[in-house]
């Protein structure tokens, strides 16, 4: 007798309520290899599904998470800040794991093209390998994740959109990951000048798939806005003035954030001191 197969939205909510990083994100790559060999088959041998995913996702006794204002900030330049810089990435990575199913499996009921499904599963898989990457460098500096305290407040997104798809797509991919693509460059040079080539290597990778995420996003934002004959740009800064606490920061990564389809006209009305955009009213 077989093993019933489980459908994509239990496959997530199973990552979701896994608490080891390594444990979660290796179950994560399983359950991304196992959709995607099911989706070479007509039909697909994995239904889309339902499922029940838990509000906060199954996490490790460490890192402590503290309120972002408690986080210790440590300079960059020193070996210490480049560990803590590390810590923050791959705690940032464990979140998108987690963010990704979670789009699954609170959305499954969606009608919706399953590429769609294909994208968020994609992307979960990515970010699975930029968890571990993030931990290989943590662990070739003597140290892992867990060893420092971490944000508290990154989950908050995802429980101020548990209702809404749309609200989801703006704040997730569209604003907080490309605020990855903003920092990510800087990131980098910190780790080139200490000479960090395995930093530097894990760094540039995640730089250039992170695009990708923040373009499903956008895609995905389009087309429902797109269904349901509204406009794109109006809808977003509705959706971000009302769950994303404060404006957004710049220094804006211009050229990576249109390769991702988020012109300025979307993000800079949203900036600290509201900067006009360029060639606007003038």
């Amino acid at each position: 007798m077989t093993t019933p197969t489980l459908s994509l939205a239990e496959m997530a909510a199973e990552v979701l309520n896994t608490a080891d990083g390594r444990e979660k994100t290796a179950l994560s790559r399983r359950h991304a290899t196992a959709w995607f060999e099911a989706r070479q088959q007509e039909p697909c041998a994995i239904e889309i599904g339902t499922a029940s995913p838990p509000l906060h996702p199954a996490r490790p006794e460490k890192p402590e998470l503290l309120n972002p204002r408690d986080v210790p900030k440590r300079k960059p330049g020193s070996d210490a800040g480049r560990i803590a810089l590390l810590h923050a990435v791959a705690h940032i990575e464990l979140n998108a794991v987690d963010l990704h199913w979670d789009i699954i499996a609170r959305f499954s009921h969606v009608p919706l093209p399953v590429g769609f499904f294909d994208d968020w599963v994609k992307a979960a898989d990515e970010e699975s390998k930029h968890f571990n990457l993030m931990c290989d460098c943590l662990e070739a500096l003597d140290s892992h994740y867990g060893a420092l305290p971490a944000h508290a407040g990154m989950w908050r997104a995802a429980e101020d959109t548990a209702d809404d798809l749309m609200g989801r797509l703006a704040v997730v991919p569209m604003v907080l990951e490309a605020r990855g693509l903003d920092v990510t460059p800087g990131m980098i040079e910190i780790f080139k000048k200490a000479k960090n080539t395995q930093a530097v290597e894990a760094l540039e990778l995640i730089y250039s798939e992170e695009v990708g995420h923040v373009a499903y996003g956008s895609k995905w934002f389009y087309f429902l806005c797109g269904r349901d004959n509204l406009d794109p740009k109006d809808v977003f800064h509705q959706l971000v003035r009302k769950y994303f606490k404060g404006a957004l920061k710049p220094p804006f990564n211009e050229e990576k954030r249109a390769d991702a389809g988020l012109p300025p006209d979307f993000y800079w009305p949203l900036a600290e001191a509201n900067r006009p955009i360029p060639g606007v009213g003038d």
